[in-house]
């Protein structure tokens, strides 16, 4: 991808946040459709975002967001608090917001969705009927993908790789119980993924949490890719940040670092390559695919589901969009910054298509920042366009090698200035969230 200028990426990506994430004037509901229903299926950066949209543009729709937790505890940014860089509660965000907003917001699990009759049904054996339903479920993990690996194993080496809070608390409390010395293990997924570059920035996080708290400790990354989004940069930070700490196991023709069994009782990980390693913290990042209710809806083909790129409509489904995670989307990654500009995407759509408004050009755009030590952070970043059919990327930036400590600096704060501007999308709220005080040491 070409690069493009500072300036550009102001302009495109929003160093100050909320310009990434505006969206065109949405149309104005007519009083005549607002008997209309719209159901909205998980409540992350993708689901609360199209709600949110939807409301403004049309505060009479009927407007209702099934999410299981009441409480959303965000994936992006969770490394940081990994690395002891943001508290647990800077993760953690209500749907207060949305419900002043007038959105019904209903804490409970959608597990069935009769696209005939157009309803969904919950496990507490509520049933909404819908107009149009919204798919934003993001990802299940596919335990058996990894040899050894089940969810019962999951306890004592989690993945911490969805939005629950438990998984990632796990993972941080027992790196705090671990010896000065100790081995973490880092298993990364094969492709796609949720978060191309996720395990990477979360190395480099674990590895500043050793650092600076078990200096005497190592960090073994056991991948069976043969590359992985951000590399450059991201192993020269390896090199600079953290000299002798990580190793990195990549695969080829003659090494897989492919994991052939595990031994949770004991810590041991094997690989087809015949390396073991005896971690004391397991981070075992399995393969994902759409969430059940994707599937119960009859909207996947394989692991995912395909999409219609101009609108994130499903292929498979009558009057069902499905976006983010879940989501077939070409060379857009599965990330949040995806989720929500899919999510303004399905929310112009919804209404152009009930108030037989005409539709403009669906503006998509990414922006991946990874942090590797404080204020050093790298990003890739692209618009995308519909060509032929399918969603390409344009006027892309990505990192590099050996950029100033001022630019991973300016890198930085765009990513704070993107969080606070990602939150008041989801949530409602006025203006960007400040950036919490770091997380503090106890006992350690």
């Amino acid at each position: 991808m070409p690069d493009i200028s500072r300036r550009d990426f102001a302009r495109l990506a929003g160093s100050c946040g909320a310009a990434a994430l505006a969206l065109p004037a949405l149309p104005r509901f007519a009083l005549a459709q607002a008997s209309a229903k719209v159901v909205i299926v998980g409540g992350g950066a993708g689901g609360a975002t199209v709600a949110h949209f939807l409301k403004i543009g049309a505060p009479e729709l009927d407007v209702t967001l099934i999410e299981t937790n009441p409480i959303y505890s965000s994936s992006f940014f969770s490394n940081l608090y990994l690395g002891g860089l943001r508290s647990l509660e800077s993760l953690n965000h209500t749907y207060g917001g949305l419900a002043r907003l007038g959105v019904k917001v209903v804490n409970d699990t959608a597990i069935d969705a009769d696209t005939t009759k157009r309803v969904v049904k919950t496990r507490g054996g509520r049933s909404y009927h819908y107009d149009r339903l919204v798919l934003s479920p993001g990802i299940a993990v596919k335990y058996d993908s990894v040899k050894g690996y089940s969810a019962e194993v999951a306890h004592l080496m989690p993945h911490a790789y969805t939005t629950a809070a438990a998984g990632v608390r796990q993972l941080k409390r027992q790196l705090r119980a671990m010896r000065d010395g100790g081995v973490v293990v880092i298993v990364p997924p094969n492709n796609p993924y949720r978060c191309p570059p996720g395990p990477y920035e979360r190395a480099c996080m674990i590895a500043y949490y050793l650092k600076t708290r078990k200096p005497k400790s190592k960090l073994v990354i056991l991948d069976p890719k043969r590359s992985f989004s951000q590399q450059a940069v991201i192993t020269e930070a390896f090199a600079t940040h953290y000299p002798d700490m990580i190793e990195l196991n990549l695969s080829d023709e003659i090494d897989d670092f492919s994991v052939t069994s595990i031994d949770p009782r004991t810590g041991e990980i094997s690989t087809k390559a015949g390396k073991r390693v005896r971690a004391d913290v397991a981070n075992i990042i399995p393969q994902q695919r759409a969430a059940d209710i994707a599937l119960r809806a009859g909207c996947t083909e394989g692991d995912w589901c395909p999409i219609r790129p101009e609108n994130f409509a499903s292929r498979k489904v009558k009057h069902v969009y499905v976006l983010g995670d879940a989501a077939i989307a070409a060379d857009m990654p599965k990330s949040a910054f995806s989720a929500n500009s899919q999510a303004k995407v399905v929310a112009a759509d919804i209404l152009a298509d009930v108030t037989k408004q005409a539709r403009s050009a669906p503006p998509y755009h990414n922006t991946c920042w990874s942090l590797l030590a404080p204020e050093d952070s790298v990003k890739i970043d692209a618009a995308f366009a519909l060509d032929n059919g399918r969603l390409e990327p344009v006027n892309g930036f990505v990192s590099q090698p050996g950029e100033s400590a001022e630019l991973r600096k300016q890198n930085y704060q765009e990513s704070l200035a993107w969080h606070g501007a990602i939150l008041s999308d989801m949530f409602a709220r006025a203006g960007a969230a400040p950036a919490p005080a770091p997380e503090q040491r106890k006992g350690e």
